[in-house]
């Protein structure tokens, strides 16, 4: 994870040349450590620390209806991201709708100048009209598999998995 994350990194900053403009904004929760961790990796080779936020999504999804209460984390971001290069950071990038609901609470909070997407896997099965502009790895998938990303912030492990219905988890990462 960590050699994939830093190659993402460096895309970043390759795309985006005033590096002073970026805003890394997580999706909570597995993408707000994997914010970070690009964050990180940018300082150690660009040496200045890119500002990290958080946001919290749940009340943008549609789908609310459909699930049990959604339990609410914080969003935080540490400047205003008018005129900023924003990039939403998401671990499992599926059907577009959790990027589609992104945009809306980020846009929600200000004008950034641009607004780019990365993810650590692409699962395919896109629903909307929505792509990444950074992606870890591509893995397709079946409708009966599930794509985990596992941080040490909240699963005391590094890795990525795939699961299929009854059966044994497979590490892909």
């Amino acid at each position: 994870m960590s050699r994939t994350l830093m190659r993402i990194a460096h895309e970043i900053v390759e795309r985006n040349q005033n590096s002073s403009d970026i805003l890394l904004v997580g999706l909570q929760r597995r993408g707000v450590p994997l914010a970070n961790r690009l964050s990180q990796a940018i300082e150690s080779f660009e040496g200045f620390k890119v500002p990290v936020g958080s946001l919290d999504i749940n009340f943008y999804r549609d789908d609310l209806s459909q699930r049990p209460l959604p339990l609410i984390h914080p969003t935080k971001l540490p400047v205003k991201i008018d005129d900023k290069i924003a990039i939403l950071v998401d671990d499992v990038f599926y059907t577009g709708r959790t990027s589609r609901a992104a945009l809306n609470a980020l846009i929600d909070l200000g004008r950034p100048s641009l607004i780019q997407l990365a993810v650590m896997v692409d699962r395919g099965h896109r629903e909307l009209p929505i792509r990444a502009d950074y992606v870890g790895k591509n893995i397709p998938t079946t409708q009966n598999q599930t794509i985990q990303v596992r941080v040490d912030e909240y699963d005391s492990t590094e890795e990525v998995v795939l699961i299929e219905d009854n059966q044994p988890e497979l590490a892909l990462l």
